[in-house]
Parts: structure tokens; C-alpha cells; sequence
């Protein structure tokens, strides 16, 4: 089969997954998914920092010279202080659309801007991740067609956790059921744009790829820490506080796990 055919396929496989699970979420009674919401936002945490410290950074750093290290070390910095100005950005933006300030006074509160620009944040953040995603699926077929298939499947495990708990966030963040599946089909075109651009110019984009990984985890840090590990704050009872970080801690298991397993099949 045609090389740009299997990257095709494969690139579009976590994105067909992943969406088919949001859409079980939403096959769950109301009151469950209100119930099984909050636990997913654990969860999201959990994978979210997991993809970047195990999977994006060190990707990035492997990819580059020692000397270039304290380069990606400067983008992630970069990253985060970016996505802190867009946060605030869209939350002024949102604010002014709705003729209030930062006092309350208006139709929603802070907390519900902040929520809301998490949602667009995600949005962002995960197209840039699927862009690489698909970038590191494609180099894999054109090394051999085995790792690409490997590659590929492994990127797909990862994935469907992490959009489940992607999906969660824009429904907490205010967005309707039909519109958070529409963006999170949106943003899974990203791998298979990733994945044709590389196939078609993969030098070109060799030398950057690294800084486009650094830049998607310095995403996936600053969503995970500065929006919603705070709400997780405003339960404090013992059996929440457990079940919150439990949940966090799965996240990352998980996560690790899947990324373990692909280097063992990598290499072997």
C-alpha cells in the first residue's frame, strides 16, 4: 500500500477513536455524566501532565544537541508565559463582549471565564499536540512501515484518554455536547495535516519539531496547573480529596504505561 495512504489512515485513526468514546460518554444518563464530569477533570490532570514531562519533553530533548537544550528548556518557559497572556486575553475579551469587568459585575463570574478559556485553550493546545503527533507518525512510516504501525497504534491509546478527559474540560468549560465533539473532531484533523505536511517535507520541519513539542507540553502544563488543578480546590472533604487524587494518579499510570509499552514494542 501506498506510504501516504497508511500515514492517511493511521493519522486519522486516534481521532476516530477518540471521538467514538466521547460519544459513549454521552450515551451515560445525565445524572451520570454530571456524576462521572469532576472525575474526568482528575483524570485529565493526571494525563495531561503525564503526555508532557513523559512523552513531549523528553521526545524534544532527545531529538537535539546538548547545546540546544537550554533553547527548548527557554521555549517551554516561553510556552507557558504565552499561553498565561492569551488565557488573560480571552477572558478580557470575553469580559468586554459582555460589558463587565474583573468585580463581578457582569453576567458570569471569573470563574466561569476562566473555565471558559481553559475550553479554548484545549482546543489549542491539542491541535498543536495532534499536528506533532501526526509529524512523528509519518517519520515513523517513512523509517519503516512496522514502527509506523506501532507509532501510530501507540499514539491512538494515548489519545483516547486524554480526549475523554479533553472532553470533560470543554463541558465543564460551557460548551454544548454537539460543539465539544465538533472541536474535538476539529482538532484531530491536526494529525492528519501533521502527518501529510511531514510526508511531503519532513527536513524542513526536522528542525523545529522539537520546539513544537516543547511548545504543546508547555500547553498541557500550564491547562493542567493553572486552570484546573484550582478547581479541584473547592472540595476539601477527606473522601474527595482521595478520589481526586487517585483519580490524578491514574492519569499518569496510565499515560506512563502506554508510553512504556511503545518502547518495548519499539524495541523488540
Amino acid at each position: 500500500m501506498d506510504t501516504l495512504l497508511l500515514i492517511i489512515i493511521f493519522t486519522a485513526l486516534g481521532g476516530v477513536l477518540s471521538v467514538t468514546a466521547a460519544g459513549l460518554f454521552l450515551l451515560l444518563p445525565e445524572k451520570q455524566q454530571n456524576s462521572v464530569l469532576p472525575h474526568g477533570i482528575s483524570f485529565a490532570i493526571g494525563a495531561l501532565l503525564a503526555v508532557a514531562f513523559w512523552g513531549l519533553i523528553p521526545h524534544a530533548f532527545e531529538e537535539v544537541d546538548p547545546s540546544q537544550f537550554q533553547h527548548l528548556s527557554g521555549m517551554i518557559l516561553i510556552g507557558i508565559l504565552g499561553f498565561f497572556i492569551l488565557e488573560k486575553f480571552l477572558i478580557w475579551r470575553h469580559c468586554h463582549h459582555n460589558h463587565c469587568d474583573a468585580h463581578n459585575e457582569g453576567h458570569e463570574s471569573p470563574e466561569v471565564k476562566d473555565h471558559q478559556a481553559a475550553g479554548t485553550l484545549i482546543i489549542v493546545g491539542d491541535s498543536i499536540h495532534n499536528f506533532v503527533d501526526g509529524v512523528l507518525i509519518a517519520a515513523a512510516f517513512l523509517t519503516d512501515i512496522q514502527l509506523g504501525i506501532v507509532t501510530s497504534l501507540a499514539v491512538a491509546a494515548h489519545e483516547i484518554p486524554q480526549e475523554v478527559g479533553d472532553f470533560a474540560i470543554l463541558l465543564q468549560s460551557g460548551y454544548s455536547k454537539k460543539k465539544a465533539i465538533f472541536y474535538n473532531i476539529l482538532a484531530s484533523f491536526g494529525t492528519v495535516v501533521g502527518g501529510i505536511l511531514a510526508y511531503f517535507s519532513l527536513e524542513d520541519l526536522h528542525d523545529i519539531l522539537p520546539y513544537f513539542l516543547t511548545l504543546a507540553a508547555s500547553s498541557f502544563i500550564y491547562i493542567a496547573v493553572a486552570d484546573l488543578i484550582p478547581s479541584l480546590h473547592k472540595k476539601t472533604d477527606l473522601k474527595t480529596s482521595l478520589q481526586q487524587i487517585g483519580l490524578i494518579i491514574a492519569g499518569v499510570l496510565l499515560i506512563g504505561g502506554l508510553h512504556n509499552l511503545a518502547f518495548i514494542a519499539e524495541h523488540h
